[in-house]
């Protein structure tokens, strides 16, 4: 089994930033492949970002340029920073984790494991 929890979420103007965490454990982290997923009210549950275990990144289209998913096998924590932030970016948002030997993937059905979600709001 996989814990991951989720934090740096919050309250941020239009404009700004922030830096959402998730730590893993219960498993060697660097086997696994992460992703970022969110879900606004009334929508469905959308990608957002994943990364490999070789550290190949991808980003949803509406984010690409803006947040960025890196990784810290170090610290068993996967990052998500997210810039220029919009009010459509306001969502509860998920780390996910895979246990994927090779790539990522888009699709949320496919990840194992889910933290509980961290709010973000972005005010206009």
């Amino acid at each position: 089994q996989v814990q991951l929890v989720e934090s740096g979420g919050g309250l941020v103007q239009a404009g700004g930033s922030l830096r959402l965490s998730c730590t893993a454990s219960g498993r060697t982290f660097s086997t696994l492949s992460m992703g970022w997923f969110r879900q606004a009210p009334g929508k469905e549950r959308e990608f957002v970002a994943a990364i490999s275990r070789y550290y190949g990144a991808t980003h949803a289209d509406s984010v690409k340029g803006r947040f960025a998913i890196s990784r810290d096998n170090a610290k068993n924590t996967v990052y998500l920073q997210m810039n220029s932030l919009k009010p459509e970016d306001t969502a509860v948002y998920y780390c996910a984790a895979q246990n994927r030997v090779q790539g990522t993937t888009r699709r949320d059905y496919e990840y194992d494991y889910w933290g509980q979600g961290i709010q973000v709001t972005v005010s206009s």
